[in-house]
């Protein structure tokens, strides 16, 4: 039985997977961190991640940006493999995840769903192809008005399986209303849009002359992130140190 600890356990996708977990014969969740402990849990759960003892295998977690150093810091102390989910991480708390990746085993992924990964291979086949014939490229995701960080994390890792396709030449520009220009053909644009109970969708556009390409993604539930999540857990359990992304794990 693996053993895993729930960093953001009272979090909407905290519950999800503490929901999947309980049905699942493989692992469970032993302990929770949380800034609230609301009592909801069959799991003890602390409100500082240094707080907690309990042995674990693990830790999955979909928490905050700021909640994130203490989290790389104990994993790394305890020795423990990190599922990190969180995304709207700063370019400080990124190089701090691939120091934390010397150390201890961390799989990051900004999107969970097999969809999305998959949708990232397509991705890369399509700009090599599309872009060199003069094809523009934005991605417009939607999500629910709680969401805080814009662009999304799934957006930019859209994005960025784009650009590795592309030799990394082509710039993301997030804002054109301050300029007043044609479109200069090395870039992708993104746009954000919020609001309602949106779950998640993103369309990735490929723009030629006379003829417009779209790859859409759309999840209904965030229980898509949450099986995804687990399988994670189970595949990093064990693992060595390094970077592991979704894509290791659906081989």
């Amino acid at each position: 039985m693996i053993k895993a600890i729930m960093h953001g356990c009272n979090g909407k996708m905290g519950q999800t997977i503490a929901g999947l977990v309980a049905e699942d014969a493989e692992i469970e969740l032993v302990a929770g961190v949380d800034a609230y402990d609301e009592g909801k849990n069959s799991f003890p759960v602390f409100t500082n991640i240094e707080e907690c003892d309990v042995p674990a295998d693990v830790v999955i977690d979909f928490s905050a940006a700021p909640a994130v150093d203490g989290l790389l810091a104990y994993c790394v102390g305890r020795q423990i493999p990190c599922v990190l989910c969180t995304t709207g991480l700063s370019e400080e708390q990124l190089k701090k995840v691939e120091e934390a990746s010397e150390k201890v085993a961390i799989l990051k992924s900004a999107n969970m769903s097999l969809g999305i990964n998959m949708l990232m291979k397509l991705l890369k086949e399509a700009a090599s192809i599309l872009v060199p014939a003069g094809f523009d490229v934005e991605i417009v995701e939607k999500h629910h008005k709680l969401k805080v960080d814009a662009p999304s994390g799934t957006a930019l890792a859209l994005g960025d399986s784009i650009r590795e396709a592309l030799d990394g030449e082509y710039e993301y520009v997030y804002d054109r209303s301050n300029r007043r220009q044609k479109r200069p053909q090395a870039e992708i644009g993104f746009s954000a849009v919020r609001g309602g109970t949106i779950v998640g969708d993103h369309d990735v556009i490929f723009a030629g002359a006379d003829e417009v390409i779209t790859f859409s993604h759309s999840s209904y539930s965030k229980a898509v992130f949450g099986k995804g999540a687990v399988q994670a857990a189970k595949f990093l359990k064990g693992k060595p140190a390094g970077m592991y992304q979704m894509s290791d794990v659906i081989g």
